[in-house]
């Protein structure tokens, strides 16, 4: 590796839709950017909450919905997640979010920085999660889980096709 680069390699190349479906991956691939950066918000607030306290915000949050529906079943579920929590349940999400939020943040970053080093490291990343999800809705099926991992297959098709658009383009110069 070269000491210093030329000022043509030190320009950053940002990720160019050239249609339809390069649209959809840039969308997909900022949507999951976003989504690290609130699992690093909610990361940090986890480690400095308590379930104490994370009781008290929920119990606030969701009082003016149970007072018109004591069976809302959002706020119910809040609750009764809340009341679950112990210290060591609050630590290890907050380790899992900020984790799992650094990685996305670091690969979309890197993807719409067109490194090519990013786009089997994200198709690996999003496969071992819906793996997972796949195992959690043959245990307990929920909508929005399902709904989660259908996005997270297409946002691996996407990436999976747009890195070896990415290396074509990088082969033959």
């Amino acid at each position: 590796m070269r000491a210093s680069l030329s000022r043509e390699e030190e320009r950053v190349t940002w990720f160019k839709p050239r249609g339809g479906l390069d649209r959809t991956f840039q969308i997909s691939i900022i949507l999951k950017g976003l989504d690290g950066i609130i699992e690093l918000v909610g990361g940090l607030l986890l480690l400095v909450a308590t379930p104490a306290t994370i009781n008290h915000i929920l119990a606030a949050l969701t009082r003016h919905e149970l007072s018109e529906d004591p069976h809302d079943f959002v706020a119910t579920h809040l609750l009764r997640m809340g009341h679950g929590l112990t210290g060591a349940s609050v630590g290890f999400a907050a380790v899992y979010l900020l984790l799992h939020g650094i990685v996305k943040v670091i690969l979309v970053t890197a993807l719409l920085r067109n490194r090519l080093w990013a786009y089997p490291w994200m198709v690996a990343f999003l496969l071992v999660f819906i793996v997972y999800q796949l195992y959690r809705i043959s245990l307990a099926p929920a909508g929005w889980l399902i709904a989660l991992t259908i996005f997270d297959l297409l946002v691996a098709w996407l990436t999976w096709r747009e890195w070896h658009r990415q290396r074509l383009t990088a082969r033959t110069g």
